[in-house]
């Protein structure tokens, strides 16, 4: 895969450092100087240390990455919402798992993503899970389709650029919750489960913003906006308010109303693409488990 840019400052900089202003790491120029990349400025090939001026054209040539033996691929449908030659965003369905794990290394959506990329013959064959859902979450999960887009998304990731939105649905207390609130309580494991997290004083902050859409006298469809990632975070915040999730059975959530899965859905999605730096934005109506609960309403 080749990218090009114009070097336009007025004093001179070495080709090193332009690259790493582009996002260009150690690693990946490691990759490229080890595994048949290239970097040329003006048609030319040029080492990292060559000095930059104005009006330079700098080409770099990623090496294709090939397809690791130890993620099997699963012929299984994906439902595609964006595609292209950097980033693949797909709707998955509640109950798959986003990664295999140790003793389940297959039926997940990398997976069936893998599957789909020998099918469509890309030349980049490594799954790059940019974001993840838990299993029981449906909704918007995004992949990079190489390893320069991923470590791209992953800058804004960091600078919390990237805008993940929820759809829950919650009973108990609902008096407890505000029209438009924030559930800010720290996140700790409970050591009485693997899998478990609890508001525990000595866990990491985490911030839960919310909106209630519609309610009635047992169950209320909520807005969410996550501003931590914390481990189970909107599960376990919701509980805390006596509001656990519908479905919820981990965090003692009602399972008479209707849905035997977490009530969660992640809708929306917006981030500034990297290589267009235009602003995209996502939405997907609520999963059909949730979206029939939610019509009662």
């Amino acid at each position: 895969m080749k990218f090009e840019w114009i070097f336009k400052k007025e004093e001179p900089q070495l080709l090193r450092g332009f690259l790493k202003q582009q996002g260009i790491s150690k690693k990946l120029l490691a990759k490229i100087k080890f595994q048949g990349g290239k970097i040329f400025v003006n048609q030319q090939e040029q080492n990292v240390l060559f000095s930059l001026s104005t009006h330079d054209i700098v080409t770099v040539v990623i090496p294709d990455e090939q397809a690791h033996e130890t993620l099997l691929a699963d012929d299984a449908p994906i439902d595609i919402v964006f595609e292209d030659e950097h980033y693949l965003l797909i709707n998955k369905p509640a109950g798959i798992a986003s990664i295999p794990a140790q003793y389940h290394p297959r039926g997940t959506m990398a997976n069936r993503v893998k599957n789909y990329y020998i099918k469509q013959n890309y030349a980049n064959q490594v799954v790059h899970v940019v974001t993840r859902l838990d299993r029981d979450t449906s909704g918007l999960m995004l992949f990079a389709k190489h390893g320069f887009a991923h470590a791209q998304i992953d800058q804004e990731l960091r600078k919390k650029q990237v805008t993940k939105k929820y759809q829950a649905l919650v009973s108990g207390e609902l008096e407890r919750l505000l029209n438009h609130g924030m559930i800010e309580l720290p996140i700790g494991r409970d050591y009485s489960s693997l899998l478990k997290r609890k508001v525990s004083h000595e866990g990491q902050t985490a911030l839960t913003e919310y909106w209630i859409k519609k309610k009635n006298q047992e169950i209320a469809l909520v807005d969410i906006q996550l501003h931590t990632g914390r481990t189970h975070q909107i599960r376990v915040h919701f509980s805390a308010m006596s509001c656990p999730l519908l479905g919820d059975e981990m965090y003692e959530g009602r399972m008479d109303l209707g849905i035997s899965r977490q009530a969660l859905h992640c809708y929306a999605l917006q981030f500034t693409h990297p290589f267009t730096n235009k602003r995209l934005a996502f939405e997907l109506p609520l999963a059909k488990d949730m979206g029939d609960i939610a019509k009662e309403i």
